[in-house]
């Protein structure tokens, strides 16, 4: 048995991928009803199952992920109807990692699309040196547009921020065992464009259109400004030795860059300055020149893919103003004291339910009843008929008494 049609999106990163995949994991069940199939039993599984795939290091979640790309390809092929599988990391599979993908998933049998949602170069650059330091990482912004500019690509960063962003080279690694019409490019609207528009590409791509979905997002990755961005890079200084991945994750990237820092929207916003500006349009036309001549399906307009006139003065990160970098200190430093309260009042909550506990178990003791019944018991158990009669008691006991 294998999946009627199996749509495998694989990224690229900061193209609305994180919503995407919170509103397939959340209607899993609808989409089920409707023969569509999002196999996720945790909201990261198809992370897991991308790591596991491309054996990549993630601070120690590779070993968590052994086996999960197995997995979840044989629930796709057991599947009557149409799968979709989506990570943005997979955008950096070697060629021969996605053959094994394809194959996997039930190719050349089974009627395999590829989807790649792409974003003009200008606002991707910025997003990735954010993602970075969302992630721990203590670059500045000037050392990483160097490295990522290095003809050679002899970083570990430069392969990786290409390996997920050079759209012609993804679609040549993922494509080339795929018909050219099962290749879907769904583009990210232009700046100013009608929102709901990018959900509506998705929508489309991924026969969505139509289905009754709950569409608020619980899970997303907003942008920060370039302060923000900053002071992040500045806490990941001092907070890296210290501060274990596990407690990093909740505490600074979901609570202070996710739920408040990002929500500082008249901070000046990340771009590039004029030189790698000039430097991505001419690459980003090459770019375009390229797909058009592929006979890719394009859903949206290749035009997107060409970046918009700048409308503010470029604003370096590495250079903040002090004061807005201060500010958003503030602010994290309130919401971290207020995180401290609610925690505070919940540990004092659940003493005073240990204390109560307690003191009913004390009471409970204290009764002559209590005191008889193990006075009882614990005299028989040092004589061998009592030991056996309480054994076979207590086997009785289990077997019959029905769970509360």
């Amino acid at each position: 048995m294998s999946a009627n049609r199996v749509l495998l999106h694989v990224g690229t990163p900061k193209t609305g991928t994180s919503y995407l995949q919170d509103v397939l994991f959340r209607n899993r069940e609808r989409l089920a009803r409707q023969g569509i199939l999002y196999p996720a039993e945790r909201f990261d599984a198809h992370f897991l199952a991308a790591l596991d795939l491309m054996r990549l290091p993630w601070g120690g979640l590779e070993t968590e992920a052994v086996g999960a790309w197995d997995d979840l390809a044989t629930r796709v092929r057991e599947w009557q109807g149409t799968a979709i599988v989506s990570h943005e990391i997979l955008a950096n599979a070697t060629g021969a990692k996605a053959a094994r993908a394809l194959t996997s998933l039930g190719h050349p049998e089974t009627e395999v699309h590829l989807v790649l949602s792409v974003r003009d170069l200008v606002r991707q650059i910025p997003a990735e040196w954010q993602e970075n330091v969302k992630h721990r990482r203590t670059l500045g912004y000037a050392a990483f547009l160097e490295r990522i500019r290095d003809p050679d690509r002899a970083s570990k960063l430069a392969a990786w921020f290409w390996g997920v962003q050079e759209v012609p080279d993804i679609l040549n690694r993922w494509g080339a065992m795929l018909d050219p019409a099962h290749v879907h490019l769904v583009t990210v609207p232009a700046p100013g464009s009608e929102p709901g528009l990018l959900w509506e590409r998705f929508s489309h791509t991924f026969g969505l259109t139509g289905l009754d979905l709950d569409l608020e997002a619980e899970r997303a990755n907003p942008s920060l400004g370039a302060p923000e961005t900053e002071l992040l890079r500045r806490l990941n200084k001092r907070v890296n030795d210290v501060l274990d991945p596990a407690d990093y994750r909740p505490l600074v990237r979901e609570l202070l860059a996710h739920q408040t820092l990002s929500r500082r929207t008249r901070s000046p916003r990340l771009s590039l300055p004029d030189d790698v500006r000039a430097w991505a349009e001419e690459l980003s036309a090459t770019w375009v020149e390229a797909l058009r001549a592929a006979g890719y399906d394009v859903v949206g307009d290749l035009d997107d893919l060409l970046p918009t006139p700048a409308t503010a003065p470029f604003s370096d990160p590495d250079r903040p103003r002090e004061r807005l970098v201060n500010r958003a200190a503030l602010d994290a430093v309130v919401v971290l004291l207020r995180d401290n309260a609610r925690q505070r009042a919940e540990l004092d909550a659940l003493r005073a339910e240990r204390d109560e506990l307690g003191a009913a178990l004390e009471r409970a003791y204290l009764r002559p009843s209590y005191r008889a019944r193990e006075k009882v018991v614990r005299s028989a158990e040092r004589r061998g008929v009592g030991r056996r009669m309480l054994g076979l008691y207590r086997r009785l006991r289990g077997r019959n008494s029905r769970p509360a």
